[in-house]
């Protein structure tokens, strides 16, 4: 992307703006180091771009498959984003909680607990922002 914007790239930026609002991905695209800004312009094109905008699977169950994913693997960081774009994508709360309790068969219960604390992070987080 160096180059200029592909046609991905300005595909994965709306996606991600739409998910996760303009602010929070400009927040991530814009911070840290080059080699940390040329990993965000991959996970725009790529992540987002290519694979995200293609059309047979829809945003909400790609981000069931993500939050499934992602609690399996344990990465609760990403995990906590991609709840919150679970939600926007309109995955509601009592489903995501549901994932996680399905996570323990099949990713054990460390896997489930941690999917579970994600998952309470971002909601108490949402709460508060909708009380401000």
């Amino acid at each position: 992307m160096a180059q200029g914007r592909t046609e991905a790239a300005e595909a994965g930026r709306r996606i991600r703006d739409e998910m996760f609002g303009e602010e929070t991905t400009t927040a991530q695209v814009t911070a840290g180091d080059p080699l940390f800004a040329r990993l965000q312009e991959i996970v725009t094109e790529t992540c987002f771009g290519e694979t995200w905008a293609r059309p047979a699977l829809s945003r909400r169950d790609r981000s069931i498959a993500t939050v499934a994913m992602l609690a399996a693997l344990g990465r609760e960081h990403e995990l906590r984003t991609h709840i919150r774009g679970a939600l926007s994508n309109g995955v509601s709360p009592d489903e995501i909680r549901e994932l996680a309790i399905h996570a323990h068969l099949y990713a054990g219960l460390p896997a489930a607990f941690g999917a579970a604390a994600a998952a309470d992070d971002v909601f108490t987080a949402e709460e508060k922002a909708a009380l401000s």
